[in-house]
């Protein structure tokens, strides 16, 4: 392999199709830049030739949100992301039907020595038109200020833009005529945003589970720039269960089993007020703490995960953040780094939402006969899924609340992946060769479904990997960059020369 430093090219979009040579004279445009090895300057240069190409199959993909929570466009998003598939360079690519929302499984034979998993999902979250200042399924260029140019729709950047530049990748090695470094193994699922109900289902069909079985590991196409240029590399993620509790007069045999006139509260009781008792019964008076008796416990931090979480404090700015999430204070007003380390340790009870009877305009004085909290739990490693929800229904049971349903949507066991594993040895490998110190993260604070990788049968290390930058997940406005106006961050086509140099790094 040619040495890493033999030419810096810029990875911010450029208005048109380039030949080789004035790619490489871009490295005197502002923007990041990225030293590739000489063998990727054909990748490099396909990349930025095949630009307007790549954006529109990402606005494409946008104007087609499949949306599990509503039964919206299955089985289309799956036949859709098998269409994806094909066009990138899959020879073989199947739908696999679930009890659900159906799967996609890809595999793409390069002749490589080596083959890796990658994850997909096809869905996305609700969206309400109405917040959004553009529409969520046009996919519209947008400037945003210290930004660039981004496109602004839901999934863009949760996930469709990450897995758009890691298609580009692909498109790009078959436009140059070059084979893959890695083979592949690919699997999407359209439950993601409903807590992967039957990924179990998908992973462990036996041609799928066989398949993967081959991999060095399955990563999942990320966006992980901050807008400060610090990007990390994380070892995992929290388990999460989503569910309802639900409080009903009819239910409790006590209060009313339809709405009824608020003056009658005198003398009939309310399922929402024992709603809310309940819920008090399952935190501290501060909420911070968890009180759910027999709940399983979280293992203390190791002295490894305490280091990275001291070095990531040194580095990360502490009022950027507060800025983005608009808050003025930790828990406690803990310190940075050891708000930090509550955040990567402590398990969580968190309500989604919570409704009872009217919410319109005005009042409306009725005695509602139903109360629902949507609430997720956050898991660490070291907890299990069936422990929290079976430690959830003996607890509001002994304390009187049995005629309480718990409703489980879904959800799953939190991930953990070793920092000496092949995958995240080719991450750092891949950000070091371009300049960048990663930081090591021991896991996200949010959750997705690495586990039905690293755990048995599999056993497998799963993480993310991917430049560029995005934000508004499961909000309005959501974005992922384009073009980037921010030294610190790449755009789409140098989020999707990340990925080619993984795929090599992970081929070496």
């Amino acid at each position: 392999m040619t040495s890493m430093t033999a030419h810096s090219i810029t990875t911010r979009a450029h208005p048109r199709a380039a030949a080789i040579s004035t790619l490489l004279a871009l490295a005197m445009a502002t923007g990041p830049t990225l030293a590739v090895d000489t063998a990727l300057a054909p990748i490099c240069a396909q990349l930025t030739a095949q630009h307007y190409a790549n954006v529109q199959r990402l606005k494409d993909w946008i104007a087609l949100p499949s949306i599990a929570a509503e039964d919206l466009n299955y089985p289309q998003g799956a036949e859709y992301q098998a269409r994806l598939l094909r066009e990138a360079g899959f020879q073989q690519v199947e739908i696999i039907p679930t009890d659900g929302k159906p799967g996609v499984f890809a595999t793409l034979d390069a002749g490589a020595a080596k083959t890796v998993g990658v994850y997909f999902m096809y869905d996305v979250k609700q969206y309400d038109a109405s917040e959004w200042s553009s529409p969520p399924l046009e996919g519209r260029i947008v400037d945003v200020p210290e930004v660039g140019k981004v496109m602004m729709g839901r999934g863009a950047v949760n996930q469709k833009g990450p897995q758009s530049a890691f298609l580009a990748a692909l498109h790009a090695y078959q436009a140059a005529g070059q084979k893959l470094p890695v083979n592949l193994v690919l699997v999407a699922e359209g439950e993601e945003e409903i807590g992967s109900v039957h990924i179990r289902q998908l992973v462990h069909t036996p041609k799928v589970q066989a398949a993967l079985a081959k991999t060095v590991g399955v990563f999942m196409p990320s966006a992980s720039q901050g807008l400060d240029g610090v990007v990390t590399v994380t070892l995992g993620a929290k388990g999460i269960v989503e569910l309802e509790l639900i409080a009903s007069g009819e239910r409790w045999g006590r209060g009313p089993s339809k709405d009824v006139h608020s003056s009658l509260k005198a003398m009939v009781d309310s399922p929402v007020w024992r709603l809310v008792k309940a819920l008090d019964t399952l935190v501290s008076e501060d909420g911070n703490t968890i009180t759910i008796e027999g709940y399983p416990q979280a293992p203390p931090l190791s002295d490894e995960h305490k280091a990275m979480i001291a070095a990531a404090s040194a580095r990360r700015d502490e009022a950027l953040l507060k800025k983005q999430l608009g808050v003025a204070h930790w828990i406690d007003d803990l310190p940075w780094q050891q708000a930090q380390e509550r955040l990567v340790s402590q398990p969580t009870v968190n309500i989604e939402g919570l409704v009872g009877g009217y919410t319109g305009p005005g009042g409306k004085t009725v005695l509602p006969h139903k109360g629902v909290a949507k609430i997720d739990l956050r898991l660490v490693p070291g907890m299990r899924f069936d422990d929290a929800v079976a430690a959830l229904k003996s607890h509001l049971a002994k304390r009187g609340y049995g005629d309480i349903e718990v409703n489980v949507s879904g959800g799953y066991n939190p991930t953990e992946t070793r920092a000496d594993s092949a995958l995240i040895q080719a991450a750092q490998a891949a950000l070091r060769s371009r300049g960048i110190d990663p930081l090591l993260w021991p896991r996200n604070a949010g959750s997705y479904p690495g586990f039905v990788f690293t755990d048995p049968p599999l056993s497998l290390p799963a993480g993310h990997f991917g430049l560029g930058y995005g934000t508004g997940a499961h909000a309005p406005n959501e974005y992922y960059v384009i073009e980037s106006a921010n030294p610190k961050i790449d755009g789409f086509d140098g989020a999707a020369l990340s990925f080619a140099q993984f795929l090599v790094e992970l081929g070496k």
